[in-house]
């Protein structure tokens, strides 16, 4: 192979339009329906083929295009409204200007393996990633200053083609990163950013991208640059691809050299994000940096730590990365010396004893002062996941919050449904989103009206599926009469429904056909004809995720089905829009508990759908028993994996049959009323809550304003109070086994009656221990199955200190509702420095009283 450089050669542009290539290095265009259509209205077959790319686009283009679009009012209008548009949009006062404009200029920095912002930047595999990207969108809108950092994939996910047997292959093709909306990030000198990473074989080196989303920033770091060995290019190539040092090498790479790129950039973030335990090595790279400075690992490890939030969104424990001790040593074992620790304290920071190994969501866990799930049922699985670390605390006090997942709902909605909003609900619609009063006012929108839009979404949505599918057929060299028919596939009057997500076995794609004659039955029904579309991938090495795809296939091509089952291939953002945008329903049927959120059946909603799901992830809080359908029931963990696909499937017939074909096609005056009516029910009661803009204030609340206050508090005069907390957490370790309960004693029954006071007291002994550094608090919930649910708690009043290490509390409790309550006492470490109150999880509980 011999050297070469390349070159980009752009059509000239006229200077009255010259604006639109500022405008395709800004991914605000994809979620803005008027830039996207000045870029379709230059050539519209163009734009299709560069598959929405406005960079790649913009180089093939005609000049003649340009010229004439400069010169045609119509298109001028259009362009200056966008850029108008634009300006207003990176110039007005936004959300976290508004209540933290102390902390408007200190950075949040994001960082996640993946990012799915748009069809043009095929750099993410599915749901962490487009959740990644609407984050990001949405941090923008309310103007937090937010700061992504990510890997760059040469080859991205995988392009899936599925061929004449239904088997899933996978494609990798290589793109060209200067035909994306992506620029080389640079000094101020003008020099493009490289950053160095060790790693065994010997230095890496990471170019470094920028991607603008808004007013946000997200920085990609590619291995594929020409000092690097071939070997080493290639660490950067393809999202979740080969083998345990691949992955090791990528997590590397992200969470340390992260941490490199975002020094070399000039970059200083006050809280820091971690989007699942992909980049939890970001914390390692940073307490080396302030151990180099001269400041003990033990103190360095509480400064990062007081400024950390990671957020997890793996339900099941084999979901979590983990390592071997030889691979740590291989990879980290330079590293010890550098960070003041011994192999062991290393080993210790993200030790599972129960699994053996390194676990970097074990690891994101001890260097974090906050951790969330996804939902609220995902934050309560997470508790009982983690409890193991601990172990003295009931599940529901475990430090794992929540905030349950968002869409942007500008990215998704159509534009026409945006249009009716804007008519209904007025034109701020979008920025007061969450207000679920202006929601209300969907009730005013005629029933032909939503329906007639959602009908023609629909209509689009069926013509490009039959597009892709004639376009797969050609190319697996199917027969003319293979292609022509495909025309015929589908119908706009038939009910649709929508299934599409990765292809793991616990997902359950093939659930609805347990029963194929059942089925058959309701899909040939000539009066009420049902139809559905399948999309999605399974990973390249889960064979298991590739048989179920080639059964939908299959079952696609069996004459009962033909025509009414579709499977649409290589599942993207695109896919996507078009079909929450245009399926009547949609199906969702994991494994309960398996689903940590999901997303997809709240962008339906937004456009006029309904959601039927597993009452898992995000649903259970979503379902009100009528905006939508729930399968099975809220908790089967007393079942089998057999017992509950059986149980499952039943809910999910009885359902299409009694309930959702009924609604959909019982007609009054030719309206569905019944089902428009769930629609609008569905679409009032989830689109203020279920979005990003929600969730994103709830992270900036709940999490960066606090992580940005303690990292302050915790670095000011050279670290002092970091010290001095660690000091302290060091002081009560070694000394709590003093602390005991010499006795309690209580004034109750076995019955009592509303309004009755219960008073307790108890003598304590802490030893050396300060009284003002723990609490002794009355904890009290209801009982069942032996422990106490929905724990309170409330603080005893120390009544005297009667030497000796021995203190006598006091407390009361009124009984102010009726049931079978359960209360003890206990003590537990307290400081106003700690994030939460279990940050050092020791607590002595009363024994028998």
């Amino acid at each position: 192979m011999f050297y070469f450089r390349t070159v980009s050669v752009n059509p000239k542009m006229p200077e009255r339009i010259s604006r639109l290539q500022d405008l395709q290095y800004n991914l605000w265009f994809s979620w803005h329906e008027p830039a996207l259509e000045l870029y379709r209205q230059l050539n519209e077959v163009l734009w299709e083929d560069c598959y929405h790319n406005p960079v790649k686009f913009l180089l093939e283009l005609h000049q003649e295009d340009l010229h004439e679009a400069a010169q045609d009012s119509n298109y001028l209008a259009l362009y200056d409204q966008v850029i108008g548009d634009f300006d207003r949009y990176m110039n007005e006062e936004k959300w976290f200007h508004k209540y933290y404009n102390q902390h408007k200029d200190r950075s949040i920095a994001y960082f996640s393996a993946e990012f799915g912002l748009h069809e043009s930047l095929p750099i993410y595999s599915g749901g962490l990633g487009v959740l990644a990207g609407d984050h990001t969108k949405a941090a923008s809108d309310l103007g937090i200053p937010f700061i992504g950092v990510g890997l760059l994939y040469k080859q991205g996910y995988f392009t899936q083609r599925i061929n004449r047997e239904g088997w899933q292959e996978a494609f990798y093709p290589h793109y060209n990163f200067y035909q994306m909306p992506i620029v080389p990030a640079v000094h101020e000198n003008g020099t493009e950013v490289q950053i160095p990473v060790d790693l065994p074989q010997g230095t890496v080196f990471l170019k470094v991208w920028e991607m603008k989303v808004g007013l946000a920033k997200i920085y990609l770091l590619d291995a594929d640059v020409a000092r690097n060995s071939k070997e080493d290019r290639a660490l950067t190539a393809q999202l979740y691809g080969g083998d345990r040092d691949m992955r090791i090498k990528q997590e590397i790479i992200l969470g340390i050299g992260g941490v490199k790129a975002l020094r070399a950039l000039g970059i200083i973030p006050y809280a820091w994000h971690i989007n699942e335990g992909h980049a939890s090595f970001l914390c390692i790279e940073r307490i080396r940096e302030l151990v180099q400075t001269g400041i003990p690992v033990a103190t360095a490890k509480e400064v990062v730590k007081s400024n950390t939030l990671f957020t997890t969104h793996t339900p099941v424990p084999a979901g979590h990365d983990t390592f071997d001790e030889e691979k740590i040593d291989y990879y980290f074992g330079y590293l010890y010396g550098q960070l003041g620790m011994s192999r062991d304290q290393f080993m210790q920071l993200g030790w599972n004893k129960e699994h053996k190994a390194f676990n970097m969501t074990v690891l994101a866990l001890n260097l974090s002062s906050y951790c969330n799930g996804v939902s609220r049922l995902h934050g309560e699985v997470s508790r009982k996941m983690f409890q193991i670390f601990f172990d003295q605390l009931p599940v529901e006090e475990v430090p794992i919050t929540s905030v349950t997942n968002g869409v942007h709902a500008e990215s998704w909605i159509a534009q026409e449904i945006k249009d009716l909003y804007r008519e209904y609900l007025g034109n701020e619609w979008d920025k007061n989103i969450s207000d679920q009063e202006q929601w209300h006012k969907v009730d005013n929108i005629s029933d032909e009206r939503i329906w007639n839009i959602h009908k023609k979404k629909k209509e689009d949505m069926i013509f490009f599926v039959r597009h892709r599918l004639e376009q797969k057929k050609l190319r697996n060299h199917e027969s003319s009469e293979s292609v022509a028919e495909v025309q015929n596939f589908l119908s706009p009057d038939s009910l649709t429904i929508g299934f599409a997500r990765r292809f793991a076995t616990y997902k359950r794609a093939t659930l609805l056909f347990r029963n194929k004659e059942r089925l058959a039955h309701l899909f040939n029904n000539p009066e009420r004809p049902l139809q559905i579309i399948f999309s999605g991938k399974a990973h390249p090495a889960d064979d298991a995720g590739k048989e179920f795809i080639q059964k939908i296939y299959q079952y696609a091509n069996e004459e009962p089905f033909r025509g009414k089952i579709v499977f649409l291939e290589d599942y993207d953002i695109n896919v996507a829009r078009y079909l929450v945008q245009g399926v009547d329903v949609w199906l969702n049927t994991p494994r309960w508990p398996m689903e940590a959120s999901g997303t997809s059946g709240m962008k339906v909603a937004m456009n006029g759908g309904l959601h039927w799901s597993v009452l898992d992830g995000w649903w259970p809080e979503g379902y009100n028993g009528y905006n939508g359908f729930a399968i099975g029931e809220i908790d089967n963990s007393h079942l089998s994996e057999q017992e509950l696909d059986r149980e499952d499937s039943y809910s999910l017939y009885a359902l299409l049959e009694e309930v959702i074909i009924p609604s959909y096609y019982n007609r009054e005056d030719h309206l569905p009323r019944e089902w428009i009516k769930r629609v609008k029910d569905s679409i009032k009661t989830l689109s203020p809550v279920f979005n990003t803009g929600r969730m994103v204030q709830e992270y900036a609340s709940q999490f960066y304003v606090n992580c940005i206050d303690r990292g302050l508090m915790f670095s000011e005069e050279n670290f002092a109070l970091a010290g001095r907390v660690r000091a302290f957490k060091q002081y009560l370790m070694e000394n709590w086994h003093h602390v005991d309960f010499k006795n309690v004693n209580f004034n109750g029954t076995k019955d009592m009656n509303v309004g009755d006071e219960l008073t307790l007291s108890a003598t304590v002994r802490l030893g050396p221990i300060n009284h003002n550094d723990v609490r002794v608090e009355i904890a009290y919930g209801y009982e069942s199955e032996h422990s106490l649910h929905n724990i309170q708690t409330k603080p005893m009043n120390l009544v005297e200190a009667v030497g000796d290490g021995l203190y006598r509390y006091s407390g009361s409790l009124q009984h102010a509702q009726q049931g079978t309550f359960g209360y003890t006492v206990r003590i537990r470490p307290s400081s106003t420095y700690f994030a939460n109150d279990f940050e050092l999880p020791l607590v002595t509980w009363a024994g028998t009283f």
